[in-house]
């Protein structure tokens, strides 16, 4: 599976390391991604998703069921 979070859809991005002489070099910035386990209590079972720190909020702030609907609609997951 590539790096992309399961609920926010932050993946890899682009762009350069620039060193003092001002060269510019290609290089790529990670999302800090973590394979977390949430337990769906509407269903009695574990959910396991790979989430960016950010998704974790989003997870908190929403609701685990509100945050895979949403996902869901996206089109970043397509069942959990």
């Amino acid at each position: 599976m590539s790096r992309i979070c399961q609920i926010t859809g932050k993946k890899v991005m682009v762009g350069n390391n620039v060193s003092h002489s001002n060269r510019r070099t290609k290089r790529r910035f990670y999302p800090n991604l973590l394979n977390k386990k949430f337990f769906l209590e509407e269903e009695n079972r574990w959910v396991t998703l790979k989430v960016s720190a950010a998704g974790i909020r989003t997870i908190n702030k929403k609701g685990l069921k509100n945050a895979l609907k949403q996902a869901e609609e996206k089109g970043l997951i397509k069942i959990y």
